[in-house]
């Protein structure tokens, strides 16, 4: 016998995990930010917007609240989350680079 509970359970704590990571990666994304330049600033912004999206997804995905098709979604749009703030990070190191 197996109990219902346990892979919502891990499902919920992996999505922590995933937030949690992405929620690192964004506070090293906001930190340059500061530096007054406002290409900084820009790309700051745009982080904290996919990131938000990600966290708007994964809360949907482990709280069940909202329509089912975007439940489905969270998966696709955290990975494209995940990209957009590696290239975003890629944009903070080349405009440093210039």
């Amino acid at each position: 016998m197996t109990d219902i509970g346990l892979p919502a359970e891990r499902t919920r704590l992996s999505w922590r995990r995933t937030l949690l990571t992405l929620t690192a990666v964004l506070l090293l994304q906001l930190r340059p930010a500061f530096t007054g330049r406002v290409v900084d600033a820009v790309l700051a912004g745009a982080a904290v917007v996919v990131w938000l999206a990600v966290l708007a997804a994964a809360w949907r995905r482990a709280t069940g609240a909202g329509p089912r098709r975007l439940g489905r979604m969270s998966m696709p749009l955290a990975a494209l989350g995940a990209a957009a703030l590696a290239l975003l990070g890629v944009a903070h190191v080349l405009g440093k680079v210039r």
